[in-house]
């Protein structure tokens, strides 16, 4: 087993493409590439070439020799992959070469900085002659890459290596400050330009529908407020009492939950935020409950996240054992669970993971749920049941983290559905030389490297409307 996929892997399948045997998988190609936690190498076809890690932009990648004791699950979980045998279709070029008609000067607007943002700027780069003007509302390029990504995963948070190579071509100007819409106008773009890309992202969290709602706060704005995000920088959250509760079971509610709970000076010399920091070491919390309204086994987060939450250093965390009983021995989160149970008389902080909870009111100082029960549906699935057994939790902070949801582009079409943009391949429904590409295109869904498939996907609709002669009225 000469390479292993570890814990920071962001899926923008660069190694897939570098790999000369075709040994890492679900690639681009694959129908499960959007719904993999993450890549997997195959440790029967890897020749130890080590082109993948060189390719690899946040460095996941790593020799099975240097594995860390915490990391020695992922040599298991890529074999895992391969247990049983997969189709490997060849994997075809990451995007076909981009080529204009003879004498074109492209010239495109990119709304937003994040990474779709980024990885559309990239692919519009291959285009010898073209030129891409990016718009941020914010003083700082590159959305959750900078602000949502925990500060202590430094590898994750390695991508922006990339974003800075990306905007070393002098081909591309990067305004900052400046919000479509209100400093500037989509018309105005159309004007200036031959297609506007929008890569707002998904800017809003899905809120809660209960009494109390409104005194909980959403688990992306904590995470915005130790990044230093300055929408939320003046925030204040009550940090005074021994517990919080987490609703929602996802890498987001992972994260605060073991930023909440280990030692801040773990964090001194991250990119978090100053202010957070001191607010963190006066912090009086010490038990963290994530609540969600399933079983173990419909767990939101990745096998990745929870291995980096159970080797946090201080931090114990807890599972009843009728939950891990719940877990099938062929599930990887079994053992890692079974391997945290704290020491009796531990005295570290906790993380209590619990399960088939759904809130129903928030009061001061304690959160309301009623227990559930799994039901088996007529598709096989597993339906959440609500029975007659009522809970609380005591909670001094509560966080909601159900994810993330789109917000209407002013001017564009919006599904309030699917909150996003319709589009057909990233091409705007109903309107000329429109296109959008990340959540806004295809809802919070993926990782960070996910988006660059996408990304590659609207610029190809983009290059072959401009071959067509369909991007007329803006400047040539």
């Amino acid at each position: 087993m000469p390479h292993v996929v570890t814990q920071s892997c962001c899926s923008d399948a660069s190694c897939t493409y570098a790999c000369p045997v075709n040994c890492i998988h679900p690639t681009p190609d694959e129908p499960d590439f959007h719904t993999a936690e993450m890549l997997y190498i195959d440790p029967v076809d890897c020749v130890d070439c080590g082109a993948c890690v060189s390719a690899c932009p946040v460095d996941a990648i790593k020799h099975y020799s240097t594995l860390t004791a915490q990391e020695s699950v992922f040599a298991d979980l890529n074999a895992d992959f391969y247990r049983e045998p997969r189709p490997r279709p060849l994997l075809a070029p990451p995007v076909p070469a981009l080529q204009v008609r003879s004498g074109a000067d492209l010239r495109v607007a990119i709304v937003g900085s994040g990474p779709a943002a980024m990885y559309a700027a990239d692919e519009i780069l291959t285009i010898p002659g073209a030129r891409v003007r990016m718009y941020e509302r914010l003083s700082e390029p590159y959305g959750l890459a900078r602000f949502g990504v925990a500060p202590d995963h430094q590898r994750t948070r390695r991508v922006t290596r990339q974003f800075d190579t990306i905007r070393e071509d002098p081909r591309l100007e990067l305004i900052l400050g400046t919000q479509v819409g209100v400093d500037v106008t989509h018309e105005e773009l159309l004007a200036s330009h031959h297609a506007v890309v929008y890569a707002v992202g998904a800017s809003t969290d899905r809120r809660l529908d209960i009494p109390g709602a409104e005194s909980s706060c959403s688990a992306t704005e904590f995470v915005a407020w130790y990044n230093g995000h300055p929408d939320f920088a003046d925030r204040a959250f009550d940090l005074s009492q021994p517990n919080a509760v987490v609703i929602g079971n996802g890498n987001v509610a992972l994260d605060v939950a073991r930023i909440l709970t280990m030692d801040p000076e773990a964090l001194a010399g991250t990119d978090i935020a100053g202010y957070a920091l001191d607010a963190l070491r006066r912090s009086k919390i010490e038990e963290v409950t994530v609540v969600g309204r399933r079983g173990a086994e419909q767990s939101a987060f990745t096998v990745g996240e929870l291995i980096g939450l159970c080797s946090t250093p201080g931090v114990d965390v807890v599972v009843a054992d009728e939950h891990l009983d719940s877990l099938p021995d062929s599930d990887p989160r079994a053992d890692i669970l079974r391997g945290a149970t704290p020491r009796a008389g531990s005295r570290n902080r906790r993380v209590v993971l619990d399960y088939l909870l759904s809130p129903t009111a928030i009061d001061a100082g304690s959160v309301r749920f009623v227990r559930n029960e799994l039901v088996p549906a007529p598709d096989g699935s597993m339906r959440v049941k609500p029975t007659a057994d009522e809970h609380a939790i005591d909670a001094g902070l509560v966080l909601t983290s159900i994810g993330y949801r789109g917000v209407p582009v002013p001017g564009l079409p919006f599904d309030e559905a699917s909150a996003t943009v319709p589009n057909t391949s990233g091409r705007v429904q109903g309107m000329r030389r429109t296109y959008v590409t990340g959540w806004i295109k295809r809802g919070a869904n993926g990782f960070i490297g996910t988006n660059k498939s996408c990304a590659q996907e609207t610029v190809r609709s983009l290059v072959d409307e401009y071959n067509a002669g369909r991007l007329l009225g803006a400047p040539v």
